[in-house]
């Protein structure tokens, strides 16, 4: 028996026997994941996504089991080890796998396995008992349990990884935990899971006012906006200029910015606003700024208020000497990386793209070298940490705005959001202006082509909604320095542009991060990064997706400087513009250009797996699949449709047709076309093997309206290609109405399988060789 003979006929019977799992609490072919997408070859796939047989719901919620079937020429417990698998994806306790003829059990409280037949299978009741007592569950936590996630028309379904994080916070809070840090990359939901979260906590009772702490005006506007929008009633954005302590007991829900609570004068707002108990549950979005910081403003907001539940939520932890997450908040109780939504095909997967300029291993002024204010230029080497920081060449900032426009339009991305990250405001400014003059054409369309995003710069700030909007197309290309580092939710920008030193690990996650969120319906299927100063040489660094640990030289009681874009107090804030003081060299005094370009795809974990070839890849794709020319022929000659070989090629991610058409060889057929990509044949084209063909005398064994439809058919193959030959329509086109119905045609060659024997006679003519 198949997979699905022995579910329909003997596991789902045997869940369903004498009421023990009722039907709606059983969930079937359940998808736990969408697949990752591979960007290997000039095609972007999905593999399969990850998807349990059956998942059992208890009270019809909340998921208690895993089972897995196989066919019943597999063991019993054969599938157990994918269930528990699952299971522990999905923190669930208990793990089954059937064949048919019995099952398997793993009790993740107790580590043990058994076999048992297939009329005792545990009911619901059984499992959710032993779930309580295993478990060692108290009456707050089964409550908790038992409390349902928000549902709408308007809301979606948890993810599997966020019905994990919500779970265990709320769990943890049942168990009477105070302080607790959720990992999440960026573009995985943190919102929606705080959502989620505070409505099942509040619904229960649990925790009833609750202080949503952010540091951006926009980020609680889209809280509140968006995914907290089902509990508008409730929520109120504190405003310590308007609110009156005695009104503001009628709302549960508090949103309000660090910066508001304590004052630039370093007045404590909150003390005056607030009673030190008045909150239960305080939610620190964004925590790596430097909310653990003990001599921070944001850490005196969660002692006053320390007897609350305080959750830090963050993609990238922050450790340091002067900070640590961990020291505050302890170990995450749950993390998702960026490695585990690019695999599970929640997050979009990333090319690199490494520009190197002829200056890229430094610059050196010849003896006595002037600037463009007559001032005498150091004379040291200078390189990439120099550039744009301590002098400015006029010529690189070109090459790289050319560079850029360049990559743009052979990608056919001009319309694709972009965001160009420079060294400070000043160089924003100029990197907008080369790369408005490097696309005038685009700037005549719409002035705000590009613009620049930065802190001081109140036009560009007022473009940042348009520029993150999926419906507004303009700006397209923002040139930033800081402000665009972290907590902006850019869901369609396409290309990331490195043009500016980075060595923080945890700014770096957090630029990759502005792309990877997907939007397929929106034709975002993965992103670009485009680095100009080696900065993606941090992908090699361990701490890129390694383990989360306490920084050695941590000390609880030392201070530091508040570090941009991770740190301090307060949001990045770009650096004052001192231009001024800089050496500013001309286009001739140091003429800059790009020497090679290198574009790679890298995995989940930061690994480079291949510098992006496609004729490379292509050739040993084909050798491997096909191996040497004769073994190809023969291979093509055999076959009875020849379109099979390019629909292979598509499983290895190569589009034939797109390849032919990415090195204008449309007119070449697909055989002459493989041969010259892996093989260095000389190619011809179809106009030149047809005519080969009407030079032979292949046609004088028909009749004369025989010989007419092959010569049709010839003709076809000569414009369109193999494909239209073995088109089983293609004699319902009109080149062929005068011939008659396909039936009609068939019998000019003695019928069907003569027409088809025809056909053969005529490929095999098309392809033979002198």
């Amino acid at each position: 028996m198949t997979e699905e003979d022995v579910k329909h006929l003997y596991i789902t019977p045997a869940l369903e026997k004498d009421g023990k799992w009722a039907a709606e609490h059983i969930g079937m072919e359940h998808q736990i994941t969408d697949g990752q997408i591979n960007l290997r070859g000039n095609m972007v796939t999905r593999q399969r996504p990850k998807k349990a047989d059956y998942l059992l719901y208890q009270d019809g919620m909340t998921p208690i089991a895993v089972v897995e079937a196989k066919d019943n020429t597999h063991s019993v417990s054969y599938g157990l080890q994918q269930a528990k698998a699952y299971a522990k994806m999905m923190d669930i306790p208990f793990a089954y796998s059937s064949n048919g003829d019995g099952f398997t059990e793993y009790d993740f409280f107790t580590g043990k396995e058994r076999n048992f037949g297939m009329d005792d299978f545990p009911s619901e009741n059984e499992l959710v008992k032993r779930r309580i007592t295993e478990g060692k569950l108290t009456e707050v936590e089964v409550k908790a349990i038992q409390q349902p996630y928000y549902f709408s028309q308007n809301t979606y379904s948890p993810r599997y990884y966020q019905q994990v994080a919500i779970d265990r916070v709320v769990d943890a809070v049942a168990k009477g935990q105070k302080r607790l840090l959720l990992v999440m990359a960026t573009g995985t939901g943190k919102t929606y899971t705080a959502f989620q979260i505070v409505y099942r906590l509040h619904a229960m009772g649990l925790k009833r006012k609750v202080l949503y702490l952010a540091d951006r005006n926009i980020l609680v506007d889209q809280s509140i906006s968006q995914d907290f929008q089902p509990m508008e009633k409730l929520i109120h954005k504190v405003n310590f200029a308007k609110d009156d302590p005695k009104k503001i007991t009628a709302y549960d829900i508090f949103f309000s910015l660090y910066q508001q609570m304590v004052g630039d004068d370093g007045k404590e707002n909150f003390r005056e606003l607030f009673k030190s108990e008045f909150f239960d549950l305080v939610i620190v979005d964004e925590c790596h700024r430097g909310s653990a910081k003990e001599e921070s403003r944001w850490r005196s907001v969660l002692d006053y208020f320390s007897g609350a539940v305080q959750l830090g939520m963050t993609a990238t932890p922050k450790e340091t000497k002067y900070v640590s997450n961990l020291d505050y908040f302890g170990e995450p109780i749950y993390t998702y990386s960026l490695k585990q939504g690019i695999e599970d095909g929640f997050l979009a997967p990333f090319r690199v793209v490494n520009v190197h300029l002829n200056i890229g291993d430094g610059w050196r002024p010849y003896k006595g070298q002037l600037d463009i204010y007559g001032q005498e230029i150091e004379d040291r080497i200078y390189n990439n940490v120099d550039f744009d920081y301590n002098i400015i060449l006029e010529d690189r900032i070109k090459a790289v705005a050319h560079a850029i426009t360049k990559y743009m339009k052979q990608k056919r991305l001009r319309m694709a959001k972009t965001i160009v990250f420079c060294a400070d405001e000043a160089a924003a400014e100029r990197m907008r202006q080369a790369l408005a003059q490097e696309n005038a054409d685009m700037m005549q369309k719409n002035p705000d082509y590009v613009v620049r995003i930065t802190g001081s710069d109140t036009y560009g700030k007022d473009k940042l909604d348009y520029f993150i909007s999926v419906s507004s197309p303009y700006p397209v290309i923002a040139t930033t320095s800081e402000l665009l580092s972290t907590g902006v939710d850019c869901k369609m920008v396409k290309l990331i542009v490195l043009d500016k030193n980075i060595s923080s690990m945890t700014q770096f996650k957090q630029i990759v991060g502005r792309g990877t969120r997907l939007r397929e319906k929106d034709g975002k299927t993965h992103f670009t990064i485009m680095d100009f100063r080696n900065v993606t040489r941090l992908f090699a660094d361990p701490d890129w997706d390694g383990p989360i640990n306490v920084d050695p030289d941590f000390n609880p009681g030392s201070s530091g400087p508040d570090v941009p874009g991770g740190g301090g107090d307060t949001p990045p804030v770009d650096p004052p513009l001192v231009d001024i003081l800089k050496p500013y060299v001309n286009s001739e005094g140091c003429p800059v250009f790009v020497t090679h370009e290198t574009e790679s795809v890298y995995d989940a974990e930061g690994n480079r797996l291949h510098v992006e070839n496609l004729i490379d890849y292509t050739r040993t794709n084909i050798r491997k699949e096909y191996g040497d020319l004769q073994k190809f022929i023969r291979t093509w000659t055999t076959l009875q449709k020849k379109t099979a070989i390019a629909a292979e090629l598509a499983t290895h991610n190569i589009d034939l047709m797109a390849l032919k058409k990415k090195l204008h060889m449309e007119d070449v057929d697909d055989f002459d076309f493989i041969c010259h990509v892996a093989y260095d044949r000389k190619p011809l084209t179809r106009r030149e093997r047809a005519e080969q063909v009407k030079k032979r005398d292949f046609f004088n064994q028909y009749g004369d309206a025989a010989k007419e439809v092959l010569e049709t058919l010839l003709d076809k193959y000569m414009n369109l290609g193999i494909r239209e030959i073995e088109n089983p329509s293609v004699l319902k086109l009109s080149e062929f109405h005068k011939f008659g119905t396909p039936v009609k045609i068939a019998r000019l060659f003695g019928g069907k399988k003569g027409l088809i024997s025809a056909i053969r006679l005529l490929e095999n003519e098309i392809y033979k060789v002198g």
